[in-house]
């Protein structure tokens, strides 16, 4: 991805965040997904006081491409308003795997983006088969 590109995607995610819904953590994340084809599927987390019932940012953004049809995922961008590392629960690291396994994942922090693999943050991953 070219750095204008990241740049898109970190900023789709920070617009995302301000549209989340986190009356009890007060955590607000915003995630940004982009398809090989340049498509941006964005979303943001939403809180439930059954925390079982919260959606994580990245898994919303996951669906909604899937559920568009969208499912050559190339990166995501994942940020917070707190201004450290917002990484993946396990939750939507491994749902993040059954769709792009090779996907980049960028977190923003107040020192600048952070690029990881999935297989850095998923090393062991639930696999089929």
């Amino acid at each position: 991805m070219t750095t204008e590109e990241i740049q898109r995607l970190v900023s789709e995610a920070e617009e995302a965040g301000k549209r989340a819904v986190a009356p009890y953590s007060g955590f607000k994340v915003g995630a940004a997904l982009m398809t090989r084809g340049g498509m941006i599927f964005t979303a943001s987390n939403v809180e439930n006081p059954s925390l079982m019932l919260t959606a994580c940012a990245e898994r919303i953004a996951l669906l909604n491409a899937v559920s568009s049809g969208q499912t050559d995922i190339a990166a995501m961008a994942v940020v917070s308003e707190k201004g450290g590392p917002c990484f993946p629960c396990g939750s939507c690291r491994q749902a993040l795997y059954e769709f792009a396994p090779d996907a980049a994942i960028y977190l923003k922090a107040k020192d600048g983006i952070k690029k990881f693999t999935l297989e850095e943050l998923l090393p062991y991953p639930f696999q089929k088969g």
